[in-house]
C-alpha cells in the first residue's frame, strides 16, 4: 500500500480465512464480482459480443485460470466455455455467454478477498501514492490445478485457436513436491497443443523465487507464445532468473521505461524464438499504471500499434467504469520523454500528442509503447491487467505460419 503496489498472496490459516470470508461475505451492502484471471478474461471476451467472433474457452483451475479459444470467424456467435471449480455464487454471476460444463459445478464457491485503496487514503504511517488492490485467498483446490487433466482431454473436441492460461502463481499454496510435479504436467499439456496455436501466458503477483525460476527455466517460457504481465511480476522474474536490473529492490515510482525496455528484449532474447533455440515464445505485453509496452520478435505479429493502444484504452475507461475516455476524469502521468534502454546506447524518445505511439526496434525486436490516460479516482482497480491483456489480444494478429 505504501507504494501502490499491485500484489496477491495466499493465505495459509484456512480456519481463520474461511471465518474472515464469510464475515465479509455477509457483511450489509457486500460486494461480490467475477473473480480470478480466469473468469474476468472469460468475461471480458464475452462482453466483446457484439464483434460476433466465437469464443470458446476452459478454465483449467476456476478463477485463475482460463484457455480461451479463439475462433476469428465472423458472423458467429461468441462463446466461452469456463471449466473448473465453479459454485452457485460464480455461476450467477457470470455472463450469459460463459458456459460451465455440468462436471465443474460444485457446491462451494472459492472466494478471493480484494482489499482495494484510493490514492492518499492513510493506513498507520503508510499513505497510498494511487489507488490500488491487494488480493488474499485460502485457494487449494485452484492451486492444485484440478482441472488440468479435464482442459488437456477437452482439447482435441474444441480445437482452440488460441488459448490463454493463467494461475502459476496459485501453486505458491502448494508444497515443493506438488509444485514441482504439476509444473512438469503443466509443460507437458502445453506441447500436447496442436502446433500452430498461439498460447498465452497471463502471469501474477509472486514471492517464491524458485518457483518462479522453475517457471522460466523449465520449458514453460519456450512453450508459450506469448506473456503478459505487470512492473512487479517483471521485476521479480528478472530478480528470481538473474536478468538484467535484477539488483533493482523496486521501482522508485514510476517503472523506468529504459530497464523496462532491457528486461523485456532479455526475456525475448534469451528465451524467446531465434534461429538457434526452439521457443514459440514472440510477443510480451506489458502494462503498468501510467504506460503500456508491447514487444514482439519480428516476423511473428502484426496490428501491435492498434493492439497496445486497445490495452491502455479499456484500462482508462474500466477503472472510471465508463463507455468512452472522459477527459475530465483523467490525467496523463506516463514520462514525457525516456531512454528506450540503459543496457546499451539506447535512443531517447520524446512523446508526440498527436502519435501517442512510439515504436523503436532493437536486433529484430520490435517495441510499441503508448501512455495511459490514468483514472483519477477509480472505481475499482481489480481485474485491469486481466481487461488488457485480453483487449490486447483481441487486435494482436498472428501470423499464418504459427
Amino acid at each position: 500500500m505504501g507504494k501502490g503496489a499491485a500484489a496477491e498472496r495466499f493465505f495459509s490459516d484456512k480456519e481463520t480465512f474461511h471465518d474472515i470470508a464469510q464475515v465479509a461475505s455477509e457483511f450489509p451492502g457486500a460486494q461480490h464480482y467475477v473473480g480470478g484471471n480466469a473468469a474476468l478474461i472469460g468475461q471480458k471476451f464475452a462482453a466483446n459480443s457484439d464483434l460476433k467472433i466465437r469464443i470458446s474457452g476452459w478454465a483449467w483451475w476456476l478463477m485463475p485460470v482460463i484457455a480461451a479459444l479463439w475462433k476469428a470467424k465472423m458472423g458467429r456467435s461468441l462463446e466461452v466455455l469456463l471449466c473448473g471449480p465453479v459454485g452457485p455464487k460464480l455461476h450467477e454471476l457470470l455472463d450469459d455467454n460463459v458456459f460451465v460444463p455440468p462436471e465443474s459445478l460444485q457446491e462451494v464457491d472459492e472466494f478471493h478477498l480484494i482489499l482495494e485503496y484510493q490514492a492518499g487514503e492513510e493506513w498507520g504511517q503508510l499513505k497510498a501514492p494511487h489507488a490500488n488492490r491487494f488480493i488474499f485467498s485460502h485457494d487449494l483446490s485452484n492451486g492444485a490445478m484440478n482441472m488440468l487433466e479435464v482442459f488437456v482431454s477437452s482439447l482435441e473436441e474444441f480445437q482452440p485457436d488460441l488459448v490463454v492460461l493463467s494461475g502459476l502463481h496459485m501453486m505458491e499454496g502448494q508444497s515443493k513436491e506438488l509444485q514441482r510435479k504439476r509444473l512438469l504436467e503443466v509443460v507437458t499439456s502445453i506441447s500436447d497443443i496442436p502446433t500452430g496455436i498461439p498460447v498465452h501466458l497471463e502471469l501474477a503477483s509472486m514471492t517464491n523465487r524458485e518457483l518462479m525460476s522453475s517457471i522460466v527455466h523449465q520449458q514453460v517460457f519456450p512453450a508459450v507464445t506469448s506473456l503478459g504481465l505487470n512492473e512487479q511480476e517483471l521485476l521479480f522474474l528478472t530478480q528470481s532468473a538473474s536478468g538484467p536490473h535484477s539488483s533493482l529492490s523496486s521501482w522508485n515510482g514510476v517503472p523506468d521505461v529504459g530497464m523496462v525496455s532491457d528486461i523485456l528484449f532479455w526475456i525475448l532474447k534469451e528465451h524467446g524464438r531465434s534461429k538457434s533455440r526452439a521457443s514459440d515464445l514472440t510477443r510480451i505485453h506489458f502494462h503498468t499504471l501510467v504506460y503500456h509496452i508491447l514487444a514482439t520478435v519480428d516476423g511473428h505479429w502484426a496490428n501491435q500499434l492498434a493492439a497496445v493502444a486497445a490495452g491502455a484504452r479499456v484500462a482508462g475507461t474500466q477503472a472510471c467504469a465508463t463507455e468512452t475516455i472522459d477527459t475530465s476524469r483523467v490525467s496523463l502521468r506516463a514520462p514525457q520523454e525516456f531512454m528506450t534502454s540503459h543496457s546499451e546506447a539506447g535512443s531517447r524518445i520524446v512523446l508526440n500528442p498527436n502519435k501517442p505511439v512510439v515504436e523503436w526496434h532493437r536486433e529484430g525486436i520490435s517495441f510499441h509503447f503508448t501512455p495511459v490516460l490514468v483514472c483519477k479516482d477509480p472505481i475499482r482497480t481489480v481485474g485491469l491487467g486481466d481487461a488488457i491483456s485480453a483487449e490486447g489480444l483481441f487486435y494482436s494478429e498472428v501470423h499464418p505460419h504459427y
